[in-house]
């Protein structure tokens, strides 16, 4: 070969790789502009490698998006689901392992946000909660991680659930290059939901029983209660052929109510909501729903919960119309489970033949990695 030949061949060569090399570093700082459940505009970097959460339970949603390994790309998270939802991780550190040493940050909207830390971990993306915008923008969190060039998306599956839920599974799908995972699951969700809407919308008003939500049953003894406006839980149960006390009663979010103002109206059914909170409280007498929970367990405490002082005289106890729910539903996709569940609850001969066990099981079959187990809703059965 002449000197000419292979000059002109090394060229060609040198050409061919620094073509590939930019070909390659493009890829890697492809952006895409979205518009995020706030309504904001946000340029992001497609399919980040490097994504902190604002809430640890977003992993429930993560999961439905990278089913091999949620936590692949998560570099940060805050503690929640750790604290508050315990089964649920364990489950998760009993495949995944290494999430034991995930660095924790905190609240995204307090002082004790270490952005430092996130900066320094070369985050490109933090996904934080609609119920905290304002929080967020008044903490001024926002502009500080725009500058340090770190995207800020806000998903929302608390405070309109029913309506931004699938979005921002779609959302995070585009996001993460996970549009076929996310379309999936949007099929199966439009799926179980319309089982139930297309059946509740040939119900009469007068046939809707009036249903008190107890949030966080039992979690402080000695405190009751808190229920939901027409929102979050108190609106499934509005979708699920129930007329929700508080949505009739005030209008927002969450209130305090008194036992004086639920024991005058004696509503029809009572549904609380628990999960393993014994950890965080072991004074908790709330129904410990999730991975590790037994049916035995949960009917005794139920069984406490009817018994507090005054309760056993409500309609609902006397009737057998006492009962409980998963409390992670309320921050979660999978809440159409529980609308199932309520849906049998407050009309059991229309929904007979739907079976939120039967979802549930589908749901961690097909899309999560982690194998079904637990109990997360129940009755308080007649002589417990």
């Amino acid at each position: 070969m002449s000197v000419t030949s292979l000059t002109r061949g090394l060229c060609s060569a040198a050409a061919a790789l620094t073509l590939s090399i930019a070909s390659a570093t493009f890829a890697f700082a492809e952006t895409i502009k979205l518009t995020d459940i706030a309504g904001r505009v946000v340029e992001v970097e497609k399919n980040p490698s490097k994504v902190v959460i604002g809430e640890g339970r977003m992993i429930y949603s993560i999961a439905l998006l990278d089913q091999e390994n949620p936590f692949a790309r998560v570099v940060g998270w805050k503690d929640d689901m750790v604290n508050y939802d315990p089964d649920a991780y364990r489950k998760y550190l009993a495949t995944y392992p290494e999430i034991a040493d995930l660095p924790s940050f905190g609240s995204p909207y307090s002082d004790e946000w270490n952005l430092e830390a996130v900066i320094a971990l070369g985050t490109e993306v933090v996904f934080m909660n609609l119920g905290n915008l304002l929080k967020a923008q008044e903490s001024g969190i926002i502009d500080k991680l725009e500058e340090a060039g770190v995207a800020t998306v806000f998903v929302d599956f608390r405070q309109n659930p029913t309506e931004n839920a699938l979005p921002s599974i779609q959302l995070m799908g585009r996001i993460f290059d996970k549009r076929d995972e996310a379309d999936a699951f949007a099929d199966f969700y439009q799926q179980q939901t319309k089982l139930i809407y297309s059946r509740v919308a040939q119900i009469p008003a007068e046939e809707r029983p009036i249903v008190f939500i107890e949030n966080a049953a039992g979690y402080n003894p000695n405190k009751c209660c808190s229920t939901y406006g027409a929102a979050n839980l108190g609106r499934l149960v509005d979708l699920s052929g129930g007329r929700n006390w508080g949505s009739l009663k005030f209008p927002g979010f969450k209130t305090n109510v008194s036992l004086e103002a639920i024991f005058a109206d004696d509503p029809d059914v009572i549904i609380g909501t628990g999960a393993n909170w014994s950890e965080a409280n072991p004074d908790t007498i709330a129904v410990l729903f999730g991975y590790e929970a037994d049916a035995a367990t949960v009917q005794e405490r139920l069984a406490g919960l009817a018994a507090r002082e005054g309760w056993p005289e409500l309609s609902a106890v006397k009737n057998g119309r006492f009962h409980s729910v998963y409390h992670q539903f309320y921050n979660s996709p999978y809440h159409f489970v529980a609308m199932q569940a309520f849906a049998k609850w407050l009309h059991p001969e229309l929904f007979a033949d739907v079976d939120p066990e039967a979802t549930m099981q589908e749901l961690h079959d097909r899309f999560l990695p982690i194998d079904y187990s637990g109990v997360f809703w129940g009755t308080l059965k007649s002589g417990s």
